[in-house]
């Protein structure tokens, strides 16, 4: 399987030289050149392979520069220490509703299940391809791909990360995993300002050309563990199959039968890879793009335009608090007839003019595979009470925000929700909704303990760990400043 840019359609590369790259030289995403297929029979046998095996196999229908050997060995090893041995639980909320728990990981967040992997994937990516230099890792994170990538490329051989976050657009417990982080190749420096400030200050170190040439001549390469890396967007396509082979599995579907997937949706990466599931033939109605207050893939999915100029809001699904969602170029791709000269000039539009246009027909054809629909606090926080007092199954703020639109827009189909962290990232809220008229705790792990008795579940151990593990990281940067920030880790780590 070769890989081809988004916004260079003559350019192959192989899938170990798309991960160790992370980005096209022009800026564009790798993409595959075409979607490997997967037979009914085929999926509904995952569920009796296990987590780990279904990993494998759909990751290795683009990962053709690796063996079916290597790629079992490394998901048996990226999914051996979740806290579920089902890897990723499906649980049954009633009604044809199931909740997909994302979570279990050793950072509580869906991102695990990618960066579980993607360190794997590019040690062994450096070495096929004959990378000399040590790659360096650049991430932006609106909160939970920082403390997953810090995870998982802590003190992993021939790298080093550096994780830019804004300063005061993460949940608390969010901030504190990242800033007690081990590992002697890690760094976290905070941006003083939102999320895009931090994704739009690393795509341009990216860019820049005296940047690549100064780390050159330190011995580093740039690459990235953000969901623009294909290493990092491959591994999520798996639970979908996942959970279609559950279901199928134990009757709740017909094999063959279509369901529905709601996604709490931020930078795209997460619902994109049901999208390529879909395209693979995995039987998906719709893929339904759930947003929190900051509903600009709302309005775009309705119009068809892409307009970041509104107002940024902070909202209690963080994590979701993004105007610029990076892996919509990808589907944009798709949607206008893989034409990069397009892609090109809708993401030109977005960078000079802050919105684009992709037109009627591209828009209908999106909306063949998706459906949209926001949320905002009220409603996300009565969803979290509703599950609660439904069935006493917790969810977290981001989760509920899927829940709420899965409520408003609820039909026969049946349904998977995506769970994507534990409610003990964000305690507060949390307790704030299944407690109406009740002032939570301010201090985040009091408000863990509250949400314990309250619920009756167990406080994970990665949480209670934090409260006596030394804060490492402390510092913060303006954006035009990121560039120091980044040679002055390189100095912490020589």
């Amino acid at each position: 399987m070769r890989f081809t840019s988004t916004r260079d359609s003559s350019l192959f590369v192989s899938s170990a030289e798309a991960i160790v790259r992370g980005i096209s030289a022009e800026g564009g995403l790798f993409v595959p050149e075409s979607f490997p297929s997967v037979g009914l029979e085929e999926a509904l046998s995952y569920a009796k392979r296990g987590y780990a095996a279904c990993a494998a196999a759909i990751m290795g229908k683009y990962l053709t520069d690796f063996s079916e050997e290597e790629l079992s060995r490394m998901t048996a090893k990226a999914y051996s220490g979740f806290d579920d041995p089902a890897v990723v639980p499906l649980t049954d909320v009633g009604g044809g509703e199931y909740i997909m728990e994302l979570y279990h990981g050793p950072t509580l967040a869906f991102k695990d299940m990618a960066l579980q992997m993607l360190p794997r994937l590019m040690a062994a990516s450096i070495a096929k391809t004959g990378e000399k230099d040590k790659v360096l890792i650049l991430v932006a994170t609106s909160g939970d791909t920082g403390k997953a990538a810090l995870e998982g490329f802590s003190d992993v051989p021939g790298t080093a990360i550096l994780v830019f976050y804004p300063e005061d657009g993460v949940a608390a417990m969010q901030k504190l995993q990242m800033a007690t982080q081990k590992g002697k190749n890690v760094s976290v420096c905070a941006v003083r300002g939102n999320f895009d400030d931090a994704q739009t200050g690393v795509k341009a170190l990216f860019a820049s050309a005296e940047t690549a040439k100064k780390l050159k001549d330190a011995g580093y390469r740039l690459s990235s563990a953000n969901s623009i890396n294909w290493g990092r967007l491959v591994p999520q396509i798996a639970y979908y199959f996942w959970a279609y082979s559950v279901l199928a599995g134990k009757g709740a579907v017909r094999l063959g039968e279509s369901i529905d997937f709601v996604v709490p949706t931020g930078n795209f990466g997460d619902i994109l890879a049901g999208y390529y599931a879909k395209r693979m033939g995995l039987p998906v109605r719709k893929l339904v793009c759930a947003s929190n207050a900051n509903r600009v893939l709302t309005d775009f999915f309705e119009t068809g335009i892409y307009d970041k100029n509104r107002a940024f809001k902070k909202t209690s699904s963080p994590s979701m608090d993004i105007l610029i969602s990076s892996n919509l170029e990808r589907l944009l791709f798709e949607a206008s007839g893989r034409n990069a000269a397009a892609v090109t000039r809708f993401m030109e539009g977005l960078k000079n003019e802050g919105r684009y246009d992709v037109g009627e027909e591209a828009r209908r054809v999106i909306a063949k595979d998706f459906s949209a629909g926001c949320a905002g606090e009220e409603e996300a926080f009565g969803a979290l009470f509703g599950v609660f007092e439904r069935t006493g199954a917790v969810i977290d703020t981001h989760t509920a925000v899927a829940q709420a639109v899965y409520d408003k827009t609820k039909d026969e189909t049946v349904t998977v929700v995506l769970s994507t962290a534990s409610p003990y990232k964000f305690p507060q809220d949390v307790l704030f909704a299944i407690e109406p008229g009740k002032t939570p705790p301010k201090d985040g792990f009091e408000a863990a303990a509250a949400l314990s008795d309250r619920t009756k579940t167990e406080i994970p151990g990665q949480i209670l760990a934090l409260r006596k593990a030394p804060v490492r990281f402390t510092g913060s940067c303006e954006k035009c400043e990121m560039e120091k920030a980044l040679f002055s880790a390189l100095e912490s780590w020589s």
